[in-house]
């Protein structure tokens, strides 16, 4: 008798699962561009045949990574901006959603860091295209916010994807930490200063 569908199926998700991991642990150490499918599949302990099953290259496997890190964050996100509160307050609350993805994701968190600037011009879209909703996102509650009063689009988009790549160093800063061993205090207060900082200098932009 075949397997039951959802047998399959079940095996079908533990496979890819195994090949995202798979790569995630060769990529601690490495770029994308650098790693190759025979490995992939041989940390996965599948045959490389298998691969093709789930993804049709190197490259639709990092965009699974990418989705996976930072698609589900967009509803958290535009949760930070719409509550209540002054900016330090929301700041704060930026600041502990971007050091709880470090915390929970470091290897898909330090795959991003690296790739998005990376060899791979289709996870470098993705990255890119992902960012830019989080822009978006964040421009539409700068727009709505009263201090955003006679700010034209270019910028709000400044301004948004000023504080998107603030979100990105600060992760970066995390990483760092963690791999010298040291606690978060310091880039945690480093953090919050800088977005005081930007702060600042949105209440006294000439609008």
């Amino acid at each position: 008798m075949s397997p039951h569908p959802g047998f399959r199926e079940t095996q079908r998700r533990r496979t890819r699962r195994a090949l995202l991991d798979a790569a995630l642990a060769e990529l601690e150490e490495r770029s994308l561009g650098s790693l190759g499918l025979r490995e992939v599949t041989r940390g996965a302990g599948v045959a490389p045949t298998a691969f093709y099953r789930h993804f049709r290259g190197m490259d639709e496997l990092g965009t699974a990574l990418v989705e996976e890190a930072l698609a589900s964050l967009h509803g958290t996100v535009r949760d930070v901006l719409a509550a209540t509160g002054d900016a330090e307050r929301r700041g704060d609350a930026v600041v502990r959603l971007v050091a709880e993805l470090v915390r929970s994701r470091p290897a898909h968190v330090r795959f991003l860091v690296r790739e998005r600037h990376g060899g791979v011009p289709a996870v470098r879209d993705v990255i890119a295209g992902q960012l830019d909703v989080f822009a978006d996102e964040i421009g539409a509650a700068l727009t709505a916010d009263p201090l955003g009063a006679g700010w034209d689009t270019d910028e709000v988009t400044m301004l948004s994807r000023l504080l998107v790549d603030h979100m990105f160093m600060t992760a970066s800063a995390f990483l760092t930490a963690s791999l010298r061993g040291e606690d978060w205090s310091s880039a945690t207060g480093t953090a919050l200063a800088q977005l005081r900082l930007i702060h600042l200098g949105r209440v006294h932009w000439p609008g």
